[in-house]
């Protein structure tokens, strides 16, 4: 119908009327489709329309497992049994544990339980095949949720490759539709903040040229996305000095290359602000794990274990790392160690609203830190 209306085929059809029919029916649906939600919703919290899930697990991937099946039971799923073939589970007195597969396996005939969860780490091989073969002929769902945090460095998300589903081991940890998001709020944020700065992006450059002879701006190579170099922006902050090639020397406290001006500018963060001209090139994120000199990357992926995972987003201007103390001079292993650690749970936990949570505390608290120096 659309068709016909573009190409005037079709006339005994009120534009207007099809105009309110589509609008109308579009909203019934979706009004519809919320309300039975929100039904089904209170149905399943009150105890009706239940599907009863009997769990073969062990360790902290059982106790996981019950703990999201209690925070969404709006799903309607509710742990019966439990076979723990291991050590530790949490497990709420409401549901009955076995220690014994022909015990568990009775209990969920006798039951009728339509659902079991094999929640098991590939190790347990011979358990899943030993449990996939008893429930065969019975006319129970079986569903597989295998325990891979000893292999994967990231939540082993599931996707689908030319029809085959595959678990992502190491792979990166934001979905495309998450990276759409970052990536238009860090273009916009990086274009208001740019404009809202323009006066003391302007009195840093002169106070720079003034300060001592060289360019404004300090240029460097960095590593991006994916290993991609690009070359990153700051107010200069030290005099013109030699170099030794591939040797890089950190500043340190009281370090007499910086200028006066430098000084001010380092402490302040005031030198990082150019990096949002790397932001609207697409080089850098606003928030995400802080890029480190090149020398540094060849030196700490091969002893600092998940450094190089850093960089399967964009690096940003702040992290979360930083905003909890891990800023500046990295002298002591420790100290890449504990900035690594914080930027793989950013990754593992990536959310707007955490990204919007950094950004405020960069500003209300991470301007001026001890270690910016």
């Amino acid at each position: 119908m659309a068709l016909m209306f573009s190409l005037h085929r079709i006339d005994f059809v009120s534009r207007l009327w099809f105009a309110y029919w589509t609008g109308l029916s579009g909203a019934a649906m979706i009004a519809g489709r919320i309300l039975t939600h929100s039904l089904l919703g209170r149905v399943r919290h009150a105890g009706l329309n239940l599907q009863h899930v009997a769990i073969a697990a062990c360790g902290e991937h059982c106790e996981e497992i019950i703990q999201k099946m209690e925070a969404k039971q709006a799903a309607g799923f509710r742990a019966k049994a439990l076979y723990n073939l291991g050590v530790g589970g949490r497990v709420t007195s409401s549901v009955a544990v076995f220690d014994q597969h022909a015990a568990f396996v009775g209990y969920v005939r006798e039951q009728k339980i339509g659902e079991v969860w094999l929640a098991l780490p590939l190790s347990e091989e011979r358990a899943i095949l030993k449990l996939v073969d008893e429930f065969r002929n019975d006319l129970i769902n079986i569903r597989f949720m295998p325990d891979v945090r000893a292999l994967a460095l990231f939540e082993g998300s599931i996707t689908e490759l030319l029809g085959v589903p595959t678990i992502n081991l190491a792979a990166p940890p934001l979905p495309p539709n998450a990276m759409l998001i970052k990536e238009l709020f860090d273009r916009v944020f990086a274009f208001g903040a740019l404009v809202a700065v323009s006066p003391i992006l302007l009195a840093c450059a002169i106070a720079v040229k003034l300060s001592s002879r060289g360019p404004v701006f300090f240029r460097q190579c960095r590593k991006g996305a994916d290993g991609r170099v690009f070359t990153i922006y700051k107010f200069r902050t030290m005099r013109l000095h030699e170099q030794q090639q591939g040797v890089l020397k950190q500043a340190t406290r009281d370090d007499p290359r910086i200028t006066r001006v430098g000084s001010f500018l380092r402490r302040t963060s005031l030198d990082e602000l150019p990096q949002f001209f790397n932001v609207l090139r697409g080089d850098m994120s606003v928030v995400g794990p802080r890029p480190h000199a090149l020398e540094h990357d060849d030196l700490y992926q091969n002893i600092v274990s998940g450094y190089i995972h850093r960089y399967r987003i964009k690096p940003g201007i702040t992290g979360w790392a930083q905003i909890n103390g891990f800023r500046g001079e990295t002298d002591h292993i420790e100290k890449m160690e504990g900035r690594v650690a914080h930027d793989l749970y950013y990754l593992r936990n990536w959310s707007f609203g955490l990204d919007v949570k950094i950004i405020l505390a960069t500003i209300f608290k991470g301007f001026h830190h001890r270690n910016a120096y």
